[in-house]
């Protein structure tokens, strides 16, 4: 009995220094009330307008908090490429550094400074989402005009945006 107490205070104890530790926004998965992206609504207008000036902007690859499909209410901070947008909100497809080898529905779009390990990534297209720029919690970098037509034409086949 004293083993499995001794077990368990242990177990609460490096829980509790982690909570203390965590930072908020850096990939960890929480549970939220409202996601701050979400599906958008048909007719996302396109553009391409980056300027790394503090603002998430078309062209960019950003930093927010995108839900799981599976339970909305759960997520992770992810790399979106913002693509247009729908409103007053932003809409982008989130990136993925797991390749799937013969599916339609991610685009490569290389290497940036967005991923600090250097790995290729692959724009999530089958999944648009919206975004409020306030949500935004970094830019990571511009994407090329080349690699953003790319992603584009991918998520016209798929949703309906206009550019």
């Amino acid at each position: 009995m004293r083993r499995w107490l001794d077990v368990l205070i242990e177990l609460v104890r490096r829980a509790v220094a982690t909570a203390r530790h965590a930072e908020r926004g850096t990939g960890r998965t929480t549970r939220s009330i409202g996601p701050t992206a979400r599906p958008v609504e048909p007719g996302v207008h396109i553009e391409y307008t980056p300027q790394l000036d503090g603002d998430p902007d078309p062209g960019e690859v950003v930093w927010t908090w995108v839900p799981f499909e599976e339970d909305p209410s759960l997520g992770k901070d992810r790399p979106v490429v913002i693509i247009g947008r729908s409103g007053d909100r932003l809409s982008g497809v989130a990136l993925t550094s797991r390749a799937s080898a013969g599916r339609s529905d991610i685009v490569e779009v290389g290497t940036g400074p967005w991923d600090s390990q250097g790995r290729p990534s692959y724009a999530k297209v089958e999944r648009l989402l919206q975004i409020e720029p306030a949500a935004v919690r970094r830019e990571g970098a511009i994407l090329n005009r080349r690699r953003f037509d790319a992603v584009v034409q991918a998520v016209d086949r798929l949703h309906d945006v206009s550019r």
